[in-house]
């Protein structure tokens, strides 16, 4: 039985397919510049959250969940079989479920990021934070 007091996260897939519920709290959130989670990602970093006590509920497409995990590795990801969006996966053999912080459908109740593998970061990561800021797509910018 769900106890009321435990936050519940809900999120999806870029297609919408699939869609979760996280129940319980999240022990931490790290921004990961690791070279796998950077080529993982195509980004600067990964964004995920983690928790060794929140549970994890398919609510549509559990059956589309796709995961990679590289050999040799602890590297592992989950993934909508249909569009490929990063959605939450159960690792360390049940003890750890770890959530893609975009995949949430709101993120005002995260605990704040910590960065890890910050010595193997992208050359152009420090860039990042002072790069010009656009409400929506600046069309004046792009051909």
């Amino acid at each position: 039985m769900q106890r009321t007091d435990e936050p519940v996260h809900q999120g999806g897939c870029l297609c919408g397919a699939v869609r979760f519920e996280v129940t319980g709290p999240f022990d931490a959130f790290m921004l990961c510049h690791c070279s796998r989670c950077r080529r993982d990602t195509g980004s600067v970093h990964a964004a995920n959250l983690f928790s060794g006590s929140a549970t994890l509920r398919w609510a549509s497409g559990g059956r589309l969940v796709r995961s990679f995990r590289l050999a040799g590795t602890r590297h592992e990801r989950a993934f909508c079989g249909q569009c490929g969006a990063a959605v939450p996966s159960v690792q360390m053999e049940g003890a750890l479920l770890v959530v893609p912080a975009g995949s949430l459908d709101e993120t005002d109740r995260l605990p704040p990021p910590t960065h890890i593998f910050c010595a193997d970061a992208a050359a152009w990561e420090p860039g990042v934070a002072a790069a010009p800021r656009f409400a929506k797509l600046p069309t004046d910018e792009v051909g």
